[in-house]
């Protein structure tokens, strides 16, 4: 997969460098460039805003600017910076692989790949879920526009159909300064999809919303710290029931949380009977 990201403030894309992100750049399932928005401004001061048609508060970025810098990123005619891994990890083998646990990887949907994929992050878009990320790691080029101010002028957007697939999406019910956040939230969320880069199948099958409940709870060594011991199910050794105690604990959260999830999920007659005796009703 190719990444490109378009902004204002290219050094705010430097974790992109780090973890999952760099080692899937090492291992060249990953490519990732940050292009400096005002290498496509014009005259002394490089302006990329202006204020707004009709008048009203803030500045919006100028057409002038983002639609070259779109068009040239899309034809591939732009270099950029290209980021390369923050720290070495291909001669830190992970417990996956030392375990000869094989990768995992979510099935293509099938779309038409032909145009690169455009994200435009906006308070105003479709807000992004774990499902789109799925679809969206089988991807060849991604392309972010990260617009600030208030917003990029929207004849950006249209005329970029004409050489993307374009979304436009949301990463929640707030506003941020700008869509640099947005990128790298995500960034992270689809490239640890791509296939390869998370080794354990089951990284990927027992994520919160991969079944559209949350994850429960997790736990490690020491057995008891702090006088707070481990759940006794979890050191029985007997698989069945600490598969179905994870699944209990799931639908637990669910309910207590995220209560509208449950409509959605995959539910079998011992999940819906356990729901019922913490009070939950289908209807």
């Amino acid at each position: 997969m190719r990444i490109d990201v378009a902004t204002i403030f290219p050094e705010y894309l430097d974790p992109l460098r780090h973890a999952l992100l760099g080692k899937a750049i090492e291992q060249g399932r990953l490519n990732v460039g940050v292009h400096d928005l005002r290498s496509w401004a014009t005259g002394a001061h490089k302006t990329v805003d202006d204020s707004p048609a009709g008048g009203g508060p803030g500045m919006v970025m100028k057409p002038e600017v983002w639609g070259p810098a779109l068009d040239d990123i899309a034809a591939g005619n732009t270099e950029g910076s290209e980021l390369a891994s923050a720290l070495p990890h291909l001669n830190r083998p992970r417990h996956d692989e030392l375990e000869g646990i094989g990768g995992h990887s979510y099935e293509p949907t099938g779309e038409d790949s032909s145009l690169p994929l455009l994200l435009v992050p906006t308070p105003t878009g479709k807000p992004f879920t774990q499902d789109d990320a799925r679809q969206w790691s089988h991807e060849e080029h991604i392309v972010f526009a990260c617009g600030r101010y208030e917003g990029i002028d929207q004849r950006v957007i249209d005329d970029a159909h004409k050489r993307y697939r374009v979304r436009e999406v949301s990463i929640g019910d707030y506003v941020l300064i700008g869509g640099e956040v947005a990128v790298l939230v995500i960034a992270e969320a689809v490239v640890r999809l791509i296939p390869g880069v998370l080794g354990n199948k089951r990284s990927h099958e027992e994520d919160s919303f991969s079944d559209g409940l949350l994850e429960g709870p997790s736990y490690t060594k020491p057995r008891v710290w702090r006088e707070l011991e481990i759940p006794e199910v979890l050191t029985s050794g007997n698989h069945g029931l600490v598969d179905r105690w994870r699944r209990e604990q799931s639908l637990k959260r669910t309910f207590e949380r995220r209560p509208e999830l449950l409509a959605g999920a995959h539910l079998d007659k011992a999940d819906i009977k356990y729901l019922e005796g913490l009070g939950w009703t289908s209807a």
